[in-house]
């Protein structure tokens, strides 16, 4: 293997996204008034991801407003241009309008990097941690046609939804079977809710894959029996042919930087076999977001 990939990051200025330049909105991962303070681009990523020994990256959408998302890829993919990095942009559109799919075409022919879409559909009791209008938004019909369309580009959809909407998650990833779907951050566990028959549950569906990222999510600290505990139990149900690293920077930023971040998952994953770290901090990756070898 010749480099990491990581598979899942952001770039952003500020100005661009309201949830950011504007009052506190309550997110998932907690208070975020550092995030708000500067920009974070592209060059500032790349150096601190080369010095860790990644080689590419997959942007994943930073929720610009719906209505800017070409934008977003248009700036992203300057960003690539000028530095490097992203090797691969994962992107976000309406997906309840039927005319979605005027915007993947206009991504398409911003960036040959396109290689996704996402767009939140998390839904929790906590209301702190609810992004979607209702647990089961993701049945919408349009929002299925629009999965479709997805799958007819080549994309994978980036799905983001907790343990319970597991009967959702399950309806409708059974009713896409040729749609790639990754689900971040491992499902979004939380100890004390029943994540793990989440998981096990979702893995005997083959088009699901799993990102290892974002597990300072909810407890905001870099916790390695934490990170060891989601790692094995994905592996064990998954296999590691469909699981994968991300950074989920700079979000992580909030509790720590980039360096130990990844080394903490660098030390974690040591410890199972090599075929295993192969494949969660590279080869997974490659062959779900087509990268070419680096």
């Amino acid at each position: 293997m010749s480099g990491y990939v990581d598979a899942h990051h952001h770039i952003w200025r500020v100005q661009d996204l309201p949830w950011l330049s504007g009052p506190m909105i309550p997110r998932i991962f907690g208070p975020y008034e550092a995030l708000q303070k500067r920009d974070y681009l592209a060059a500032e990523y790349g150096e601190a991801a080369a010095a860790a020994g990644f080689t590419q990256s997959v942007y994943t959408q930073a929720n610009w407003p719906l209505d800017r998302s070409v934008d977003e890829v248009k700036w992203v993919q300057a960003q690539a241009d000028e530095t490097g990095w992203p090797s691969a942009i994962v992107g976000s559109a309406d997906l309840f309008d039927p005319r979605a799919e005027e915007t993947f075409d206009a991504q398409i022919a911003a960036s040959p990097r396109m290689r996704g879409c996402r767009l939140q559909l998390h839904w929790h009791e906590h209301e702190a941690f609810r992004f979607a209008k209702s647990a089961d938004a993701m049945l919408d019909p349009v929002l299925g046609e629009n999965l479709e369309r997805i799958a007819e580009r080549g994309w994978v959809f980036e799905l983001q939804a907790f343990p319970n909407q597991l009967p959702y998650v399950r309806e409708l990833v059974g009713a896409h079977p040729d749609v790639t779907f990754v689900l971040i951050h491992a499902g979004m566990p939380i100890e004390g809710e029943p994540w793990r028959e989440f998981l096990h549950e979702l893995a005997t569906l083959r088009n699901v894959n799993v990102k290892l990222s974002g597990q300072g999510t909810f407890i905001h600290r870099v916790d390695p029996d934490w990170i060891k505990t989601v790692t094995t139990v994905v592996v064990d149900a998954f296999g590691s042919d469909r699981a994968m690293f991300g950074t989920n920077f700079p979000v992580e930023s909030l509790w720590t930087d980039f360096s130990s971040l990844v080394n903490a998952w660098f030390g974690v994953l040591a410890g199972f076999p090599q075929e295993v770290q192969d494949d969660v901090l590279g080869r997974t990756a490659r062959r779900v977001y087509r990268l070419e070898e680096a």
